[in-house]
């Protein structure tokens, strides 16, 4: 039996990378996985072992290793099921845009959900610099540092297709780490990747200019190495981020901003939406928490309130 960790998956076949080199291997049967409903029973990031099939050239993974964590979101194809993005990743590099396409505070706020649930840091990167332009753009940038910088996760501003010192920007951010690339289709998570890693080369394209948003340059995940070390995993653009099932009484201690709250309320069972004695709305009246966290705080309560 031989240990590797998946570096590519296409649905069918899997690139792992072992010891001795990359080899490309294939599921035989069904995993069944903590009760979890998968479009994708392996994801990029994950350690199996694997062995070569008896009497043939072939490798199967016979066994994937629990995962240390993962980002997952609900599946846009498959009602009830999910799909992992990635799994025992240190980091999550988020890229925004403020257009072509426009990424959405409620979008960043559930892939945030999702990487709280684990822990897992997370890293926004505003892309396209050189095409903000006019005050409302202006307002939005200071809106995405000002919500998010406090809460811990640290905002960098970039240009991929212009900007010349890329690799020194991100060297703090990545170097030893293993790095989840995500965002929009369009937003330049491939242009940013072929400034890092010139040897990946990805293919990109531009937006649309009729839907404005991204056209799907990245078909499968994949992991590539960083030459000062660490690795960055691009993914397919997400269009839109379902985070699943979260109990309504847990879905605050994945806002940082009210964690440090909880337990503070009159009642054990708050959902900090209008009961009495609820600290979180207190908070929220004096400016602690962003008005912006918590109506989308709101909207993804009400989303799992329709799903029940």
């Amino acid at each position: 039996m031989i240990l590797g960790r998946v570096i590519k998956s296409t649905g069918s076949w899997y690139i792992v990378q072992t010891e001795k080199g990359a080899v490309a291997a294939r599921l035989k049967g069904k995993f069944k996985q903590q009760d979890l409903k998968l479009t994708n029973p392996i994801a990029v990031g994950d350690l199996v072992e694997i062995e070569k099939e008896p009497g043939q050239d072939s490798v199967i993974i016979k066994e994937i290793l629990p995962r240390e964590n993962y980002v997952i979101r609900k599946s846009t194809r498959k009602q009830h099921h999910s799909h992992i993005i990635a799994s025992n990743i240190d980091q999550a590099l988020l890229v925004i845009t403020m257009k072509n396409p426009r990424t959405s505070l409620g979008f960043i706020d559930r892939f945030l959900v999702s990487t709280e649930s684990f822990r897992i840091p997370a890293l926004l990167v505003v892309n396209k610099m050189d095409q903000l332009e006019g005050e409302d753009e202006e307002d939005w940038l200071q809106d995405i540092h000002e919500i998010y910088e406090p809460l811990g996760y640290p905002v960098l501003e970039v240009s991929a297709l212009k900007d010349g010192d890329l690799k020194e920007k991100f060297s703090p951010y990545l170097q030893d780490k293993s790095t989840l690339i995500a965002g929009h289709s369009g937003v330049g998570k491939s242009t940013l990747l072929n400034a890092l890693i010139p040897e990946a080369l990805q293919e990109t394209k531009e937006v649309s200019e009729y839907s404005t948003k991204g056209v799907h340059t990245t078909t499968f995940a994949e992991l590539f190495a960083l030459e000062a070390g660490g690795d960055l995993i691009d993914t397919p653009g997400i269009k839109e981020f379902g985070i699943l099932d979260i109990e309504e009484n847990e879905l605050s201690h994945y806002f940082p901003e009210m964690r440090e709250y909880l337990g503070q309320c009159k009642y054990n069972n708050c959902r900090h939406v209008n009961e009495p004695g609820c600290v979180i709305l207190k908070k929220l009246e004096e400016g602690y928490i962003h008005p912006y966290r918590y109506k989308n705080y709101l909207n993804i309560l009400q989303e799992e309130d329709t799903h029940r």
